[in-house]
């Protein structure tokens, strides 16, 4: 089990926005000791300090819950990879259903077993391509994806998949947030720079 303390994880998510309770801590934890397991054997991260993780994946990923906000509903995110965004907030919201998609057959398996030891009940894993994802997914209150790239396409999948109020939540690099901010299809919400970071943002959008 990786070992990082109480005092560590709260300091560390806190300008993030978040106070985890005894359960999301020892959640975190386990989480970090899977994906460094797993990080030998495939390519999950580049990033392998555990308090890099902490700060990078998990405050990154977490930002976005209390400030577009994502409440409760249902997301899909698309291209999870090691998880992040998605499971990170399955971790801190277990009143939102949440629809991991990875189209890799390797990362799907780390991604179901997370779930699985977590005992994130709320969370399924889809080993598809989000373009090639089944119709019967039917329809998602957010969409979520972090540096994914691709993004013409994501925004036409996105624009056919979101509720009426629906929100595409995006964490992009200062380049690609002007570029994807200017596309007139969504109605995009000011750029949140994510805290401790020079030139990485959160973008949301609704369609239309």
């Amino acid at each position: 089990m990786t070992v990082i303390s109480d005092k560590e994880i709260q300091d560390t998510l806190r300008p993030y926005g978040f106070s985890p309770d005894g359960g999301q801590r020892a959640a975190i934890r386990a989480y970090i000791s899977l994906l460094l397991r797993w990080n030998k054997r495939i390519s999950l991260t580049t990033v392998v300090d555990p308090m890099e993780m902490l700060r990078f994946h998990f405050g990154e990923s977490i930002f976005a819950a209390f400030s577009v906000p994502i409440e409760k509903g249902r997301l899909a995110d698309v291209g999870s990879g090691a998880g992040f965004p998605g499971l990170a907030l399955g971790i801190v919201l277990p009143g939102l259903s949440i629809t991991l998609i990875e189209s890799n057959s390797k990362k799907a398996a780390f991604l179901a077993e997370v779930a699985r030891e977590l005992n994130l009940r709320h969370v399924e894993v889809i080993r598809h391509r989000f373009e090639e994802a089944p119709d019967k997914l039917g329809e998602f209150d957010y969409v979520t994806a972090r540096a994914l790239g691709n993004y013409g396409d994501l925004l036409g999948w996105s624009s056919g998949i979101l509720s009426n109020a629906g929100r595409l939540v995006l964490w992009l690099g200062e380049d690609e947030c002007r570029r994807v901010s200017a596309d007139p299809s969504f109605t995009w919400s000011d750029p949140l720079l994510i805290p401790g970071s020079k030139r990485r943002f959160v973008l949301a959008g609704a369609p239309g």
